[in-house]
């Protein structure tokens, strides 16, 4: 994903397109802001594959920052604006390539890191991209035939070593991170079966009917995965679907905003806290909460 990003004069993508059928094949469709001409081609339609070129060195990334406005979630029904370019964006952001912001971290500023640094409470930063799949909702009438969507993550091995620590208590912002922690278990559990294995978590790798390492026998084959390699970074694909029946193997806790039902966050929800997932919504509705992106936050420990 960061590579593509920092591509030079031209690139390809396979997209989400809006009326489809208006876009006739052969058609280019450009744009020009600031001197930069963007060009847009659809190769293939059947996959939504579109080629885009540029007529200038910029990085791919900089000419959709110049392009473009701040992706906000669909069910903001306003236009973007200025302001939204801050807002919806953490202060810890580092990489590009996330269709949406991991709205958790919204709540932190530099003030409040630097206030819980001082309390002792120690933080890693971890990288999960924001897939279109985030905001799928659960279509089906089982639950269980819902198709995730699958998001690269980076992960350090500092990060790894301190999940090792016995003195942890590991809260994970916001349900990315916590699905790229949980992630990292399973990547473990498929070290151990085949030392030569991909970091790629498939959403039904949880509930295979298999004896199960400890956590730290997980966590220490990733390391050991690492050290083979020689990598002090990890990056795989994870597609994995955290619902009731769950069990959670590394995160402790949970710092994540109020979702809407029918969704696969609240399912994820729902398999932390169990059924006290209704007593905190029923909160929450009584008391006029604000939910999703610009909503108000929970701090959820089983």
């Amino acid at each position: 994903m960061m590579e593509v990003m920092q591509a030079r004069e031209q690139c390809t993508w396979q997209c989400t397109i809006g009326n489809l059928k208006r876009w006739k094949d052969g058609q280019q469709l450009s744009k020009e802001t600031d001197g930069i001409v963007l060009s847009a081609l659809l190769i293939n339609r059947a996959e939504n594959i579109v080629e885009f070129k540029w007529n200038t060195q910029h990085a791919f990334a900089e000419v959709i920052t110049a392009m473009g406005v701040t992706p906000l979630p669909p069910y903001i029904k306003r236009e973007p604006s200025k302001d939204d370019v801050k807002r919806y964006q953490t202060v810890y952001s580092h990489y590009e390539g996330a269709v949406a912001a991991p709205t958790a971290g919204l709540h932190f500023t530099t003030e409040l890191l630097a206030s819980l640094k001082q309390k002792g409470i120690e933080e890693d930063f971890l990288t999960l991209h924001v897939s279109a799949g985030t905001f799928q909702p659960v279509k089906t009438e089982n639950a269980l035939e819902h198709i995730m969507h699958h998001e690269q993550v980076t992960v350090n091995r500092k990060s790894i070593e301190n999940l090792l620590r016995p003195d942890r208590f590991v809260v994970a912002v916001g349900t990315t991170s916590m699905r790229t922690i949980e992630s990292l278990f399973w990547f473990g559990v498929k070290l151990l079966e085949n030392p030569d294995s991909a970091f790629v978590i498939l959403q039904d790798d949880p509930y295979r009917e298999i004896k199960l390492p400890t956590t730290t026998e997980a966590l220490k084959a990733v390391i050991a995965y690492m050290d083979r390699h020689k990598i002090s970074t990890l990056t795989g694909t994870t597609s994995i679907f955290i619902y009731p029946g769950y069990k959670f193997r590394i995160c402790q806790g949970l710092i994540t905003n109020f979702h809407l039902p029918g969704s696969t966050l609240i399912l994820l929800v729902a398999a932390f806290v169990g059924e006290n997932w209704k007593k905190i919504y029923k909160e929450a509705l009584q008391n006029d909460y604000r939910f999703l992106s610009y909503g108000d936050s929970s701090l959820l420990i089983p």
